[in-house]
């Protein structure tokens, strides 16, 4: 589903909450609305057009900078929600993209556009499960809980099944922290916007993440050399994954 749709589908209550004076001051003062976007697209020759000009703009009905905004950032999203979900990845990017534009009042410009977006889409992620288990703690509960069969990316990677199957083993919120710092190579302040946590809990959930990998790993693994493999290789990994990702939104779209 291209970005134009999903424009239309914000609905006009959106429209109505941003209208032509959306973000911090509307069209005069602020960073929004599409006579915002409309200038900074013409200035091109300056560089390219800041992701909440486009944000904004699409919030007031600018399908154009939708369909840029979301072409930007897809494949990211993608990405970060595909080996979490039984083949509802696609559906979730959507909602994520919904939700940014409905929540974008809420956001105080302390962090990058795509912080925002992954911290978006954790809510959504995690409104998905809890609409299918009512009261799920995802400081316990695993992705190998919740049921989701495993992703297209063991398939893709044999020799990181190990790896992957141990990561979906551990609890939700761990694992979010472990791909956050590896994966998407978010550093400490990011990551505790995106989990929603103080930024001196993320040293220690990232160590408790690790020490739970660990004991996946050991409990999955064939042999020491096995699990040693699997531990050193965790960067390695990580890049490869990013790779795959990419790749698997190019088959999809």
């Amino acid at each position: 589903m291209r970005a134009c749709e999903l424009a239309q589908r914000s609905g006009s209550a959106t429209r109505q909450r941003s209208g032509s004076a959306t973000g911090r001051g509307g069209s005069a003062t602020g960073r929004g609305g599409s006579a915002i976007w409309s200038t900074a697209a013409a200035r091109g020759k300056l560089g390219p057009v800041d992701d909440y000009e486009l944000l904004d703009a699409w919030r007031a009905g600018n399908a154009k900078a939708g369909n840029e905004l979301f072409d930007r950032h897809f494949d990211t999203l993608y990405g970060f929600l595909r080996n979490k979900t039984s083949g509802d990845a696609a559906d979730l990017v959507q909602s994520a993209f919904l939700a940014c534009v409905e929540s974008r009042d809420s956001f105080r410009g302390d962090s990058s556009f795509r912080t925002f977006l992954f911290a978006v889409a954790r809510k959504q992620l995690y409104k998905h499960y809890r609409d299918r288990k009512p009261g799920a703690d995802f400081g316990v509960t695993s992705l190998a809980d919740l049921g989701p069969s495993p992703s297209r990316l063991i398939d893709r990677r044999g020799g990181d099944r190990l790896l992957l199957e141990a990561l979906r083993s551990i609890p939700l919120e761990l694992q979010l922290a472990l791909e956050l710092h590896y994966w998407e190579q978010l550093p400490g302040p990011e990551i505790a916007r995106v989990l929603d946590i103080p930024e001196g809990t993320v040293r220690s959930r990232l160590r408790r993440a690790k020490e739970a990998l660990e004991v996946k790993l050991k409990q999955l693994s064939g042999s020491p050399r096995e699990l040693e493999a699997s531990l050193a290789n965790l960067e390695k990994w990580a890049a490869g994954v990013r790779e795959d990702a990419g790749l698997a939104a190019d088959d999809e779209t």
